[in-house]
């Protein structure tokens, strides 16, 4: 096991009643705020009202800016940047899912770069200050409300690209689980399989695995699994929407990930499928994990796939280790497509090989000492078998 050191500054309100809290938490770092949020949906449920009334009651001058994508663009990004530029703003206050708070922690370092904010990513320039950053989160999916990480898409380029730093972190956040009541079933199973994905990369992501960490991680999985199916059925279940919200922050807020395993594969080869045909993450993750599965299963790697497919599915671990493994990978499947009713498949959602080879070009290079290397040609082989 590796050395690490472990931080997480994010100050967290869980639970249905610490509302109260927003606007002097807000006010803790100056009177000037901007209010970032996507759609129209903050609207429709009420939620923008109930953030307003907070944010005059301590006395906020707010500023707003709305219509954020759901693959954040750099164009928003620096809208938000100007804004906090031109009015003196002191805080940001992200309302909404992790597209929101992504685009929001690059307006916050935006604000002291004189540049295109794309140059953070597109450049990895130096991030020496930031904004601090609050966030009341509406959908469990990314973890960014307790990460430092801000994942941006440039569409003039097709590129997709995620970037980390300490100064990121928001500051304080909000995790009300009711206001995850009215997210649709397809953004909720979306939002499952994202936190799957987070918990499974890193899983998958090691030799020899610390078990403990291990453990935690198999009891993520499990929690998603359970509690997914849950809300599907009943959206307003207070207990599946708590656990998938806790498992959301905990998946990718660095605990997991503390001895420093190696880089994640889906991530990177989703980031282009998002890039090139603006998908939604989620699903793109579910399209492609088990075919990433299957495509590194060998007698290598067949020992972690075996502890995997025992402990988060229970599958009989008398019987032979190859089919243990592939039964893993059909519990897999099945609940993706079956329980949580996604698409399997990337020509369902218009999309052929047209841009392939550029993303498996683009993508191999980054691929390296992982769980298992991906060359250009895996790379290719694992989008083909998506179709």
């Amino acid at each position: 096991m590796r050395d690490f050191v472990y931080n997480i500054p994010t100050k967290v309100y869980f639970g249905k009643d610490q509302f109260s809290h927003l606007g002097e938490e807000v006010r803790s770092f100056g009177d000037k705020v901007l209010l970032t949020y996507g759609g129209g949906s903050i609207k429709r449920s009420g939620l923008y009202d109930r953030v307003m009334e907070e944010l005059r009651k301590a006395g906020m001058q707010v500023w707003e800016l709305s219509g954020i994508e759901p693959n954040p663009r750099h164009t928003s990004v620096q809208k938000g940047a100007d804004i906090c530029k031109e009015h003196d703003i002191d805080v940001i206050l992200a309302v909404g899912g992790g597209s929101v708070i992504d685009a929001s922690k690059y307006m916050a370092a935006g604000r002291y770069y004189d540049g295109d904010v794309w140059d953070f990513h597109g450049k990895m320039i130096p991030i020496e200050k930031a904004m601090p950053i609050v966030t009341v989160l509406t959908i469990a999916a990314t973890g960014s409300e307790m990460d430092g990480t801000g994942v941006i898409t440039n569409m003039d380029l097709h590129i997709k690209k995620g970037r980390a730093h300490p100064l990121l972190y928001p500051k304080v956040s909000f995790l009300d689980p009711t206001l995850t009541y009215s997210v649709s079933k397809y953004q909720t199973a979306c939002g499952a399989a994202d936190i799957f994905s987070h918990t499974q990369e890193t899983y998958f992501a090691r030799e020899d695995g610390m078990y403990f960490l291990d453990t935690v991680m198999e009891g993520l999985m499990r929690t998603v699994i359970k509690y997914s199916t849950v809300a599907l059925k009943e959206p307003d279940n207070y207990e599946a929407r708590a656990n998938l919200m806790w498992a959301s922050s905990w998946g990718i807020n660095g605990f997991v990930r503390a001895d420093k395993p190696f880089p994640w594969s889906c991530h990177p080869l989703e980031h282009e499928l998002s890039a090139f045909y603006d998908i939604t993450h989620g699903l793109g993750l579910a399209i492609l994990t088990p075919r990433w599965m299957r495509h590194v299963l060998s007698e290598k790697t067949l020992g972690r796939f075996v502890k995997y497919a025992v402990n988060v599915w229970g599958v009989d671990e008398s019987l032979p280790a190859w089919e243990i493994a592939e039964k893993g990978i059909e519990c897999t499947e099945k609940w993706l497509y079956e329980d949580l009713g996604l698409t399997d498949n990337l020509t369902a959602l218009g999309i052929n090989e047209e841009h392939l080879e550029t993303m498996a070009e683009r993508v191999g290079g980054k691929i390296h000492k992982g769980f298992v290397d991906l060359s250009k040609e895996d790379c290719l082989a694992i989008y083909k078998a998506c179709l």
